[in-house]
């Protein structure tokens, strides 16, 4: 007589497919409850902000992206600050990791135009436009601007912008370090300007002679944590009140053939939101840029000066030389020769 054959328990088969469906219905809820959440604190930043005297406007939210993206796209967005700075964008789109919510990318696909008070506004576009935030946790989160090849459009009876286009441009912050220790008040940031293009008859492609600037400059900014704190006149009107400046800057510029290594111990603003402080430089051909400047065809530049300037570095030939650039009374002076405007921070 034979033994009955053994029959094998199916149930078991079923056991892998029950746990990737508890743990897919778990994952599903969490990611609904992050969308939720997202939406909320949105909704709540934005609402904190129109009570500070912010104006800020938008179509319908839309939060996609499951199971592993948050995915936040804000139509038609525009935000201007009580001081009349503003930014908008036919769309702004923020994403991040749904198990790791502290690290977001935001967006602008189809470009920004930003508005500058009393200047007019400055159209955007470029092959990549992103800004990176993470640490958010810590007193001053890690910052990051990327525009990969922007073109700037000065819109119609606005002041025109200084460049009109560039290959990159980046903007790094994060907190400063001392001895080991994340400072409470300081912040390092790191600004790259890579191969410029004046706008016809500006400043810039006078010093470069038609050519290209770039910069690459860092520094220690202090009173870091008063640029949370707005007012009426903006952001870094009130960092400056408050004793904000940048310091241990260093750095390089290239325009056109001339070249220098820049130094300055601190920059701050006045009152009028020109820069204030002096910065050194170890110049290689400046004679070039000089001479470009005082050929500008923009108002801006005081172009005798410029020419005198030119005259008397000529007399140094074209070896390396120190020199130093002082802003100060809202101008620019090369020694005894005012050259154009101080920047502008406000």
């Amino acid at each position: 007589m034979s033994e009955p054959a053994y029959r094998h328990r199916r149930r078991g088969l079923f056991t892998p497919f029950v746990i990737v469906g508890l743990v897919l219905a778990v994952w599903t809820g969490w990611w609904f409850f992050l969308a939720g959440q997202i939406e909320k604190q949105l909704d709540l930043q934005v609402a904190a902000m129109r009570r500070d005297g912010w104006q800020i406007t938008h179509a319908d939210v839309v939060t996609t992206g499951w199971p592993f993206r948050a995915r936040v796209s804000v139509p038609h967005a525009d935000v201007v600050a009580p001081s009349g700075h503003g930014i908008a964008a036919p769309e702004f789109v923020a994403e991040a990791n749904a198990w790791n919510p502290g690290r977001w990318v935001v967006l602008a696909p189809q470009g920004v135009t930003f508005t500058r008070p009393d200047k007019g506004k400055v159209g955007i576009r470029g092959d990549a436009m992103r800004l990176s935030i993470s640490h958010l946790r810590d007193r001053f989160p890690d910052f990051r601007v990327q525009m990969v090849r922007p073109v700037f459009t000065s819109h119609r009876d606005a002041e025109p912008f200084p460049i009109s286009s560039a290959e990159r441009i980046e903007l790094y912050t994060r907190p400063h370090l001392t001895n080991g220790q994340q400072s409470t008040d300081q912040m390092d940031v790191l600004f790259r300007l890579v191969d410029a293009r004046g706008r016809p008859g500006g400043p810039v492609e006078g010093a470069t002679r038609q050519g290209r600037l770039s910069v690459d400059v860092e520094g220690v900014v202090d009173r870091a944590s008063q640029l949370s704190e707005g007012g009426e006149d903006g952001i870094l009107a009130n960092w400056s009140r408050q004793g904000g400046r940048v310091t241990n800057i260093q750095g390089t510029l290239t325009a056109g053939e001339s070249r220098a290594r820049m130094t300055s111990s601190a920059l701050s603003a006045g009152p009028d939101g020109r820069l204030v402080g002096a910065v050194a430089l170890t110049a290689e051909q400046p004679l070039a840029a000089i001479q470009g400047l005082a050929g500008s065809r923009t108002g801006a530049v005081n172009r005798v000066g410029a020419a005198s300037a030119a005259a008397a570095t000529a007399v140094r030939g074209d070896r390396e030389m120190d020199l130093v650039i002082r802003f100060r009374d809202g101008r620019t002076w090369l020694g005894p020769f005012a050259l154009a405007p101080a920047p502008k921070l406000f």
